[in-house]
């Protein structure tokens, strides 16, 4: 099978990439069915960690009712939890908040 470079463009970043000959010919060879989608920079960015960015969808705790933001799209009809209620529902304890040093100092008896 005959392959030639072909000019794609990266998902992430828009920028424009070569996929080669050679590229290609190990994609087939290894049965890849899709074409790659980044370029060679957002690939090492997403390999070595680089932040992805995440949806924050601000809305309401299904169980008190207090207004927190969520990491994804709620879904209709599953419950979404505050980070104290869903500690709650996982049967984790939640922080003590720090409370002041001279707020704990014992009085001297006189």
């Amino acid at each position: 099978m005959e392959f030639s470079d072909r000019v794609l463009k990266c998902c992430d970043c828009g920028a424009e990439f070569v996929f080669t000959a050679g590229e290609q010919l190990f994609f087939h060879d290894k049965q890849f069915k899709n074409e790659p989608k980044h370029c060679k920079q957002c690939k090492a960015k997403r390999v070595r960690g680089g932040s992805r960015v995440r949806p924050e969808t601000r809305t309401n705790c299904s169980q008190c009712g207090a207004e927190t933001t969520v990491p994804f799209k709620p879904t209709q009809g599953r419950p979404v939890l505050c980070r104290s209620c869903f500690q709650q529902a996982q049967g984790k304890p939640q922080p003590v908040p720090e409370i002041a040093a001279e707020s704990l100092a014992i009085p001297e008896p006189s």
